[in-house]
């Protein structure tokens, strides 16, 4: 190296300068996000998971949409059209906050709206996104039942076509979030002719969301179970460009990306917590962080956190290319909330008692990855989608 070439100052909060990777635009995503969590989230949070509610649900959601974050990877209809990228960053920046507020816009914008914009019909996309992009209309996503999770082929929910052309629509699902706030529900159901989506307005007779209470998880954030007895639904309800499984499991590969990013926004919370107490915390008349074993774990947390943003980066600018495949989604899946989770116990034990308190964001965060950790695909079917990839052998049978 040219003895006139100046490094750049180290920055603990960027240690492998992950933001040279980003331009402009990005940044400007990502401090507008960061900004609105910073005003209308953190000061709340730990009161609304205290009392395990989402007051004001409705408004939240017209302000993320204001900033245009929902549906803001779709083109089109009053969507924002950014880049996986920008998606990523803000999805970081949510999680951050809390991982109830990121599942709020991943489930409106990667799941409900991601649906309707990629199978469904003209007539479905103008009724629906314009008012979802704009968070008027809040959307929920139905394919997980009560007793088929990780096997959503063997579904019960069914959808018969009656002698005058209607859908008639029977069954449950379960751990649906938005869905009792929701105006909208894409819900997934078997027909005569294999799986099909239906975009279901929630005002039509004989559907039903009740909330899901008594959760120790995602408790800033509305759990429903959905419940159709007869609900009867117009012809063109039917999303007509896909049949089958692929319509679900690409909507949520699409939100597991979202995920990938937004694990290191729980991570990284967490981590700055552990640092700023590990410099203010005094014992045997020092800062902790001036112990040894403090400072491995916070090198080790640090190495984790910024490994699995920087494998965020990567599958982004692979998706902005058109090259992401699913088995590279359930990789940064399965690295990104695991380590994640290890670097929340870890900032536990830098706090020692106040680290279970709600005074600090560490157990909040902590308990929502526990949620995370297995819903949109559980860890062991991550590990064997990877594995099927790796030898060319179904685990899954």
């Amino acid at each position: 190296m040219s003895a006139s070439v100046k490094l750049p100052p180290f920055d603990p909060d960027d240690p492998l300068g992950i933001d040279d990777l980003l331009e402009p635009e990005d940044l400007a995503v990502r401090e507008t996000v960061r900004s609105w969590a910073a005003d209308r989230v953190l000061p709340f949070v730990a009161e609304w998971y205290e009392t395990g509610e989402l007051p004001g649900i409705r408004e939240l959601a017209k302000e993320l949409g204001a900033i245009g974050a929902l549906g803001m990877s779709l083109d089109g209809y009053g969507c924002a059209g950014a880049s996986a990228v920008q998606y990523g960053l803000a999805c970081l920046e949510l999680e951050a906050a809390d991982s109830g507020i990121r599942s709020l816009v991943s489930v409106q914008g990667s799941l409900a709206m991601y649906a309707i914009h990629r199978f469904g019909s003209e007539a479905q996309k103008q009724r629906w996104l314009p008012g979802m992009a704009a968070g008027d209309v809040i959307g929920c996503f139905g394919l997980t039942e009560p007793d088929h999770g990780s096997d959503p082929a063997s579904m019960r929910t069914r959808a018969r076509r009656d002698p005058g052309g209607d859908w008639v629509l029977n069954g449950r699902k379960m751990w649906i979030t938005n869905g009792s706030v929701a105006g909208v529900a894409v819900v997934w159901a078997q027909s005569d002719n294999g799986i099909r989506g239906f975009v279901v307005p929630t005002d039509t007779p004989g559907f039903s969301a009740p909330e899901i209470r008594h959760k120790w998880s995602l408790r800033a954030s509305v759990t429903s179970e959905l419940v159709l007895d007869d609900v009867r639904l117009p012809a063109d309800a039917v999303l007509p460009e896909v049949t089958g499984l692929k319509g679900p499991l690409s909507c949520l590969s699409h939100a597991r990306y979202g995920i990938v990013w937004g694990a290191m926004g729980a991570a990284r919370s967490c981590f700055e917590a552990a640092v700023g107490y590990a410099k203010s915390r005094e014992q045997f008349g020092r800062p902790i962080g001036g112990f040894q074993l403090t400072q491995v774990k916070l090198a080790d947390m640090a190495v984790e956190l910024h490994k699995g943003i920087l494998l965020a980066h990567h599958l982004g600018r692979r998706m902005d290319a058109g090259r992401l495949r699913p088995e590279q989604v359930s990789f940064g899946k399965l690295n990104n909330v695991r380590e994640a989770i290890e670097i929340c116990r870890t900032a536990r034990t830098i706090l020692g008692a106040n680290g279970i308190s709600l005074e600090y964001p560490v157990m909040r965060h902590a308990t929502n990855l526990e949620s995370v950790l297995t819903y949109e695909g559980t860890v062991e079917m991550h590990q064997l989608v990877l594995g099927k990839a790796l030898t060319g052998l179904d685990a899954f049978r």
